[in-house]
């Protein structure tokens, strides 16, 4: 239904001076896409306040609702081009009225999970890019024939939207920090297992991928849910923080896109708390996350972890830890040099790792799963309250290069996941005992054993023994020339 109003609105795009890459395309998509989601979630609530005999207040006043400002209509249920705004008038109602007017819902005095809330955040952190009123009002006109009412319309919605964010991700390097691959994103989730009455959390969570992909994972037998059950997946199941606007706007987008009305997303530098402040009430059941990886975090944020580092990842490894309840489960995913670097901050976080959790697994990737990243990753599954005894590790084997032509599939991922359920060895998989670590370090060895070299390696002994065999018959050589010569 969708997929064409989808490449209406890029080409539309595309031919604005205002909008330059992929990002500003689903940057200003979402935001009207958001603005039309609002005007058909009121529809829905007054029908629902009407059948129970109440009267419904609507989310905006009269004069910001989309079918005033953006399509009102004439009686035959048509645009009204006459009552709708274009060109500059357009774009002056848009930025000097509607923005400003959406922005003061971000009351610091309002409750931040709330719709109305969400309004505030978004529209405080987003502009109108698009240049010219003309080209708004064409994707306003799309935009309008595109609806969020029925389950189908949201399903397909939520798909094209993924792929809007995909394709961002694949566009560079910026992109990709938004953009975890959804087939590793599905496996981690399928792993952690989580379940209904459990609290989720993301404490960076980009475009909300784990979120989603957990809400689909809980949703799949939605038939047998009950009313209970899904509402508590609606308000008390999924929790986000995020400290980029566009991933921000993005995240909310997605989640309401697949069918959660006002997502628990913070706009907010999870870093910036510090981890002794961390209360059981401020505790999850499951964390799932794909933390930002790089070096330069200021020594004033770092003063908020017991184990100071500028390596962003590490920080969040330790927020992790610390926001899991006691049995609490994780998968999180990290750079593969957190297994085996010897600095000060790698050596202690993975000796609190081991030592407060259960580093039951950890999936080793192969480099170009995540698009212009350049680093290789592992998956740490654990469980926190118990220490680490065994770690059974896997090593993702595909015999190609991952890349925009070849990502990373479902299939790619199968025996993982079944070889995980009785952490079973074959030829890609091998458990080590913690008994047998180095203490000093807690080095977690990351090779394969299984995998056999082209060509052994010899050690030094033996390549001296054979070095001074070839001396020796050098030295035979050489006096059989001189005897012959002399003779």
């Amino acid at each position: 239904m969708f997929e064409t109003s989808f490449k209406n609105i890029d080409n539309i795009l595309h031919t604005d001076s205002g909008s330059a890459t992929e990002l500003d395309y689903v940057e200003q998509t979402s935001w009207i896409l958001f603005l039309k989601y609002l005007d058909d979630l009121d529809e829905i609530k007054k029908t629902e306040a009407q059948l129970a005999g109440k009267k419904y207040e609507y989310i905006l006043d009269i004069q910001y609702r989309w079918d005033k400002w953006a399509c009102p209509k004439t009686a035959e249920g048509k645009i009204d081009h006459h009552k709708a705004l274009t060109g500059d008038d357009l774009n002056d109602f848009v930025n000097q009225k509607l923005f400003p007017y959406l922005k003061k819902f971000k009351n610091p005095d309002s409750d931040a999970n709330t719709i109305e809330y969400k309004i505030g955040e978004i529209f405080s952190e987003l502009k109108n890019k698009i240049s010219s009123g003309y080209k708004l009002r064409e994707i306003l006109n799309v935009v309008d024939t595109m609806h969020f009412k029925k389950y189908e319309e949201k399903h397909e919605l939520s798909h094209l939207y993924e792929a809007k964010i995909a394709k961002m991700g694949n566009a560079g390097r910026n992109g990709g920090e938004y953009y975890t691959p959804r087939p590793l994103i599905s496996t981690i989730v399928k792993v952690v297992a989580p379940t209904i009455g459990e609290t989720i959390y993301d404490g960076a969570c980009g475009s909300a991928g784990f979120l989603v992909e957990s809400y689909n994972y809980l949703t799949e037998n939605q038939a047998k849910l009950s009313s209970t059950q899904m509402t508590t997946l609606q308000n008390k199941t999924f929790y986000g923080k995020e400290i980029k606007s566009l991933a921000y706007v993005i995240g909310i987008m997605n989640m309401i896109l697949h069918g959660i009305e006002a997502p628990n997303i913070r706009h907010t530098d999870t870093l910036a708390k510090n981890i002794n402040d961390i209360q059981e009430k401020d505790r999850y059941d499951v964390v799932l996350a794909n933390p930002p990886f790089g070096a330069g975090i200021g020594r004033e944020i770092q003063q908020n972890f017991p184990i100071k580092t500028g390596e962003t990842a590490f920080l969040f490894l330790q927020h992790f830890i610390k926001s899991l309840k006691a049995g609490g489960r994780a998968g999180i995913v990290i750079k593969n040099t957190f297994l085996s670097n010897t600095d000060n901050a790698s050596v202690s976080l993975r000796k609190l790792l081991l030592e407060s959790c259960n580093l039951h697994t950890v999936l080793d990737l192969p480099s170009g799963v995540f698009a212009g990243a350049g680093v290789k990753t592992v998956v740490l599954f654990f469980e926190k309250g118990k220490s680490t005894k065994k770690v059974w590790f896997y090593q993702l084997n595909l015999g190609r290069n991952l890349g925009k032509g070849s990502p990373l599939s479902q299939d790619d991922l199968a025996e993982f996941v079944k070889f995980q359920k009785t952490k079973a060895h074959s030829d890609n998989s091998w458990s080590i005992e913690i008994s047998d670590v180095d203490k000093s370090t807690a080095t977690l060895p990351s090779k394969n054993p299984n995998k056999v070299l082209d060509v052994a390696l010899r050690t030094p002994k033996e390549i001296l023994k054979e070095m001074s065999q070839l001396d020796a018959e050098a030295d035979s050589i050489l006096k059989r020339i001189s005897k012959q010569i002399h003779d």
